[in-house]
Parts: structure tokens; sequence; C-alpha cells
């Protein structure tokens, strides 16, 4: 299963993780800081990853518990993103079967995927269609100030 040894042993800034229940091993509760440098810098998002039973051969699934306003996050907090997607063959031709889920991947390749993700949205395959066209359209303005709500907000209920 994922151990919280091999997360202390390996840190990778910008989150911490952690049992959202001692007795839960499929259940985690994740911090993710906004990274530096891009428009959800200071923020505090709250996520909650999701492990299947027959993980590894399988991806967890991941959602957003703060308010997050991103092309790849839909509007319900869940995460759309390529490794978090089932492995094999994408139905659609978008994506190679590489970029998807692997039983290598871990709870760090995730969170740096998200990371990355955070700085560097993909609007070529959006979850939120919304985001993703304010991305493209009018990413100085209206999708800027909906970030930095989410930012505000996200820092005033980090800790509740």
């Amino acid at each position: 299963m994922i151990s919280r040894y091999e997360l202390n042993k390996n840190p990778v800034e910008g989150f911490s993780a952690g049992l959202i229940e001692d007795n839960d091993l499929y259940r985690w509760e994740v911090l993710i800081i906004g990274p530096p440098d891009t428009l959800y810098e200071g923020g505090v998002f709250k996520a909650h990853l999701t492990f299947p039973k027959d993980y590894p051969l399988r991806p967890p699934k991941m959602k957003f518990i703060t308010d997050i306003w991103h092309p790849n996050v839909d509007k319900n907090g869940d995460v759309c993103i390529s490794i978090l997607h089932e492995p094999g063959e994408d139905k659609y031709g978008y994506e190679k079967p590489e970029e998807r889920w692997l039983p290598i991947h871990t709870v760090e390749t995730i969170m740096i995927s998200v990371i990355s993700m955070l700085a560097d949205p993909n609007g070529d395959s959006p979850a939120n269609v919304d985001a993703a066209k304010e991305w493209r359209e009018d990413r100085h303005g209206a999708f800027k100030r909906k970030v930095a709500r989410c930012v505000r907000k996200s820092q005033e209920t980090a800790f509740e």
C-alpha cells in the first residue's frame, strides 16, 4: 500500500499529505500550497485522494475540497489529469498509454503532476470548459480575478 515513510524519505515541496482517519489507508487528505510565480501562489488548497482497493493497479481519484477555478478541475472539484486516468489505451486517442496511470506512480508523482498542472493548465483537454475559455481568452482579467478569490478563500479556510 501507500507509505507515509516514503513521503518522509522523499519529501516534495509544495504539499503535505496524511490519512483522513488512521484506520482507513484508502482515504488521504492533502494540502497543496499554490506554486510560486503562478496565479495560485499563496493558496492553501485542500484535496482528498481516494485509493481503490486494487491500488496500485488502478489510479486514485483526486477531488479538491477547497474551491478552485482551473481548466483541469471540474466544478465539483474532481481533478482531470492524464496520470489519474485508467491505464491503457485512450478511447478518444488524445493520450498515449504511457501518459496515463502506471503502477509505478506514487503520491509524490501525483502531487508533482498536480502542482505542475496548477502552474501550466492544459486548455486543450479541459474538465471545466468555462475556466478553460477564460484562461485562453481573458487570462489576466476574469480568470485571474476568479483564481484570486479562490486563493483568498483558501487562506481563510485552510485550517478549518
